[in-house]
């Protein structure tokens, strides 16, 4: 679970970064590598 944390952070750390370069494709694409990490973060919390 601690794992998920740290990579959930570290992409929300780089969307902001490609937000902040206008570089709008890597952002969405961090956006979905993030709501990947929920969706695991959710399905471990309730296992």
């Amino acid at each position: 679970m601690k794992e998920l944390i740290k990579q959930y952070e570290n992409a929300k750390s780089r969307s902001k970064d490609f937000m902040k370069k206008g570089n709008l494709s890597a952002y969405f694409e961090t956006l979905v590598e993030m709501n990947n990490y929920k969706k695991l973060m959710v399905a471990v919390a309730a296992n």
